[in-house]
């Protein structure tokens, strides 16, 4: 049995798995948690790949790796290799005013046109813009610029050497410096983010390509091109930390709205996707609110009719990026007498929740994608509740497959594809799924677009 090894580095973990390299099937796995926060020291995620590799156990049957990571972080290194600052990260929202006044100095729509994105706090390039202003020393001191995965597949490979840096194409197009459709950096766009184009870019690797480590290491990729190589494609509803809607596509999308962002995918392809900064935690903290468990807050909502009798939650909890509304709070409407009790909150909760990601869903069909039916997946997914309720906010049918680590997965499976080295990656056989259906409920998607307009028309 020939063994690879994917691993997930994302915001709040690390997860590592083992697999059967031609059948996919799981052997071993491990994992490790990160530190909170917007920025951290990249140490701590080469802290975390060691336990998780060990609580793996180890590298010595595995003969090729790949990493997958959150995107859009920006990782400075000096001319010794040296961290220059704490890695800022996707949801650090501080170079809000960098992304405004960027997509002020090109246009909206030419960004769209040049590269796929439209620049929001989220980006790479903001955080350069943002490091350039307001941290110059250090700015200077930046010979090397990288993301999350980029940074510890170099690590991996052990040479030190800033030209062994490696990326792949998934993860360069979400930097707002890099051209998806003839794959290679804009100069002028580093600049215009740096203030210089002088520093020392990642060599973007093709899907299957690899370079040398204590094992073969693949390309790696962004956390969301990974998951669609772990789910097998569709059109994916991620709820983890950050909502994502995302298909796959033979053209790039260029929305000058910027909601639909043109990213590439793993396998040569692209990847439009949508993203909200509120998933996952909206849950959390309605159920902390609450005094309840996340299974009780599941209870709770089911236990309420659809529409939470005219209470809406707008889930803006951390700002939001779908639409962009850095600065934006949550906020509870339609809250009377009568509708004031946990069993409407907790449903408002999950359905304000699934109708930011529905905003998504409505731009991947404007920008071509066919959303017939949903796979949904990601930690929020295991509520009860919000199986049952997805079908009536998103009108279409949703598929959720059997709890894994489909970043992983994928980073394995693309690890696995280095081995064969075809034109598309291993056909491994996917999880079972349970399909759930129910007809849409189009007044809590109306109740709730005249909430968030709200933020729109102030």
């Amino acid at each position: 049995m020939t063994l690879v090894a994917g691993v997930d580095s994302s915001t709040q973990s690390c997860k590592v798995v083992i697999r059967d390299a031609e059948t996919g099937e799981l052997v071993r796995e491990g994992r490790a948690s990160h530190p909170d926060g917007t920025e951290v020291h990249p140490s701590h995620w080469w802290s975390a790949l060691q336990t998780a590799l060990s609580d793996a156990g180890g590298l010595d049957d595995v003969a090729a790796l790949s990493v997958a990571g959150q995107q859009h972080g920006m990782v400075c290194l000096d001319e010794n290799g040296e961290v220059v600052r704490e890695a800022l990260l996707w949801n650090d929202t501080r170079s809000a005013a960098a992304a405004a006044d960027l997509t002020a100095e090109l246009g909206a729509s030419e960004w769209a046109a040049r590269i796929g994105l439209v620049p929001v706090a989220s980006f790479t390039i903001t955080k350069l813009r943002w490091l350039a202003r307001h941290e110059p020393a250090n700015a200077q001191r930046t010979a090397a610029v990288c993301l999350p995965h980029d940074w510890l597949t170099w690590r991996l490979r052990g040479t030190g050497d800033l030209a062994d840096l490696v990326t792949d194409r998934s993860d360069a197009s979400g930097t707002g410096y890099f051209d998806s459709v003839t794959d290679s950096y804009v100069p002028d766009l580093v600049s215009l983010g740096l203030g210089r184009s002088d520093v020392v870019l990642p060599r973007v690797l093709g899907p299957a390509e690899f370079v040398e480590g204590p094992v073969r290491l693949g390309a790696g990729a962004g956390d969301n091109a990974a998951a669609m190589l772990g789910v097998g494609g569709g059109v994916v509803v991620s709820l983890g930390t950050s909502g994502v809607v995302t298909a796959t596509s033979d053209v790039r999308a260029e929305d000058p709205s910027g909601i639909v962002a043109g990213f590439a995918d793993a396998t040569g392809r692209y990847l439009p996707l949508a993203c909200t900064l509120n998933a996952a935690r909206v849950l959390d903290a309605t159920a902390r609110m609450l005094g309840v468990d996340l299974e009780q807050l599941s209870t709770l909502a089911l236990s309420a009719p659809a529409g939470a009798e005219g209470l809406v939650l707008v889930p803006y909890l951390e700002g939001e990026r779908t639409p962009n509304l850095p600065d934006a709070t949550g906020a509870l409407h339609g809250l009377t007498l009568t509708n004031a009790t946990p069993a409407n909150i907790a449903r408002a909760a999950v359905e304000g929740m699934l109708c930011g990601l529905a905003v998504g869903l409505d731009a991947l069909v404007s920008q071509g994608a066919d959303v017939s039916g949903v796979r949904l997946v990601g930690g929020a997914a295991a509520s009860r509740a919000v199986r049952e309720i997805a079908p009536t906010v998103f009108g279409v049918p949703v598929t959720v497959p059997a709890p894994g680590e489909y970043v992983a997965d994928g980073a394995a499976r693309q690890a696995a594809w280095t081995l064969t080295g075809g034109a598309t990656p291993p056909e491994w056989a996917g999880a079972e799924s349970t399909r759930y259906e129910a007809d849409a409920v189009a007044s809590v998607r109306e109740r709730y677009r005249e909430a968030a307009e709200r933020y729109l028309t102030r």
